[in-house]
C-alpha cells in the first residue's frame, strides 16, 4: 500500500518542474481568452476606425464601379487598373488586420507571460500514432473538451438568438425605413447584438482560465518517490553529504592540529577541554584561540603539545569558559582578557626560566574568570 501510494500523483509540482515544462513550451493555455482578445480587438477596431474604413471604402466601390472609356477599348489597362484597386483595399485593411494579428500574437502573454521554446517544434512521430490519437479523443480530457465546446455553442448560440428575438421588431422595421435612417440603426443592432455575443464570451473565459490552469497544475502533479528523487538531484544524496561535511571536518582538525605547535599555551581541564592560544604583541589586538577539543581530542591536543614543548596548564573554569565562548581563528573575549594576561605572564617566566635565565614561576590560582561565563557554574545554578 505504501508503494502504491508512492506512486500517485499527489503531490503539488515543485518550481523546478514547473520550470522544466515552461522550457519544453508545456504552460496553460486558453484558446477562449485568445477569441474573446481578437474579437474583442476587432470591435474596438471597427468602433475606433470604422469611419475611415466606410469612407475608403466608399471610394473604392465607387472606382470599381466607375466606367472609364480608356479601359473599355485598352484593356492592356485593366490589370494595372485592378492591382491599384487592390493595393488601396489593402492598404485600407492593413492597419485593422495588423490589430487582429498583434492580439493574437500576444494574447497568450495575458497568461503565461512571455515564452519562446523551440522544443514543440522538434518532430515527435508518437503524436502520429492513431491508437494514442483515438484514446486522447476517448480520454477525460478529450470528454471535457467537448463539453466545453457544446457549453460555448450553447451560450454564444444563446445569447445570440435571445438579441434576434429581441430585436426582431426593430429589425423588421428597418425594411420601412430610409436608408440614411435604417444603416445607422442597423449599425446600432449590430453592436447591442456584439456586445451581449461579447458579455457571453466573458463568461466562458471566466470558467476556462481557472480550468486550464487547474488542469495544466494536474498534469505536472508529481508522485512521492519523484519529490524525494529531485531532491536529491538539486540538494545532493544526504549520504554523499554527509560524507563531505565528514571529509571536510577531519581536513579542518588536521589544519588545526597542525596550528598547535605555533601556539605559546594550552588551558586544560585537566581531562575533558584544552584550549590552545597564541598571541604576539606586534601584530595581535588579543589572544587568538588555535585549537580546542574536548575529551579525546582535548587528549590529543595534549599529546601534541608535549611533543612540541608547549606550556600546558590546568586552569578548569578558564578552559571551560573559553571552550564555551571561542571559536577557532577568532580572539578571546573581553572579559577573560585579565585571566588570560595571568597566564601569559606565566608563560613569558616559564620560557625565561627554561632558558636559565630567572626562577621557576609558580603557577596562577584562582584565576578572574566571570561567574557567567563558566558553564559550570550556571549548570548549578
Amino acid at each position: 500500500m505504501a508503494e502504491d501510494s508512492d506512486l500517485e500523483r499527489t503531490e503539488q509540482p515543485s518550481q523546478r518542474r514547473l520550470d522544466q515544462a515552461r522550457e519544453e513550451g508545456q504552460v496553460a493555455r486558453s484558446r477562449e481568452l485568445s477569441t474573446f482578445a481578437v474579437l474583442w480587438a476587432g470591435g474596438a477596431g471597427l468602433w475606433v476606425m470604422g469611419s475611415a474604413l466606410y469612407t475608403q471604402l466608399t471610394k473604392l466601390l465607387h472606382d470599381g464601379l466607375t466606367l472609364d472609356t480608356k479601359l473599355a477599348f485598352h484593356t492592356d489597362l485593366l490589370l494595372p487598373r485592378l492591382y491599384t484597386l487592390s493595393m488601396e483595399t489593402l492598404v485600407a485593411f492593413l492597419p485593422f488586420l495588423l490589430l487582429l494579428l498583434a492580439t493574437a500574437a500576444l494574447s497568450p502573454l495575458l497568461l503565461n507571460g512571455w515564452l519562446f521554446s523551440l522544443r514543440p517544434l522538434i518532430p515527435n512521430f508518437s503524436k502520429l500514432n492513431p491508437a494514442a490519437g483515438i484514446g486522447r479523443m476517448f480520454s477525460t480530457h478529450g470528454l471535457v473538451e467537448l463539453a466545453k465546446a457544446i457549453g460555448k455553442s450553447l451560450v454564444v448560440g444563446g445569447v445570440g438568438a435571445w438579441a434576434i428575438w429581441h430585436n426582431k421588431d426593430a429589425v423588421m422595421l428597418l425594411v420601412t425605413q430610409p436608408a440614411a435612417v435604417s444603416i445607422p440603426h442597423l449599425g446600432y443592432l449590430m453592436w447591442m447584438s456584439f456586445a451581449a455575443i461579447m458579455g457571453g464570451m466573458l463568461l466562458i473565459v471566466a470558467v476556462d482560465v481557472p480550468f486550464q490552469l487547474w488542469d495544466h497544475n494536474s498534469k505536472l502533479k508529481m508522485t512521492k518517490e519523484e519529490v524525494r528523487q529531485e531532491a536529491k538531484e538539486s540538494e545532493g544524496d544526504p549520504q554523499v553529504k554527509g560524507r563531505i561535511r565528514s571529509m571536510q571536518r577531519e581536513m579542518a582538525r588536521r589544519r588545526m592540529m597542525a596550528e598547535i605547535p605555533t601556539a605559546d599555551v594550552v588551558v586544560t581541564n585537566p581531562t575533558h577541554y584544552s584550549v590552545a592560544l597564541r598571541y604576539s604583541e606586534g601584530g595581535m589586538k588579543a589572544p587568538v584561540v588555535v585549537a580546542k577539543g574536548s575529551h579525546l581530542l582535548a587528549a590529543r591536543i595534549k599529546e601534541i603539545a608535549i611533543a612540541n614543548n608547549v606550556p600546558i596548564l590546568e586552569a578548569p573554569p578558564l578552559a571551560r569558559a573559553l571552550h564555551k565562548h571561542t571559536e577557532l581563528g577568532q580572539t578571546i573575549p573581553e572579559a577573560l582578557y585579565t585571566a588570560v594576561a595571568e597566564v601569559l605572564a606565566y608563560v613569558y617566566q616559564l620560557r625565561r626560566y627554561r632558558q636559565g635565565g630567572a626562577a621557576m614561576p609558580e603557577e596562577p590560582r584562582d584565576l578572574p574568570v566571570p561567574p557567567q561565563l563558566d558553564p559550570a557554574t550556571n549548570a548549578i545554578a
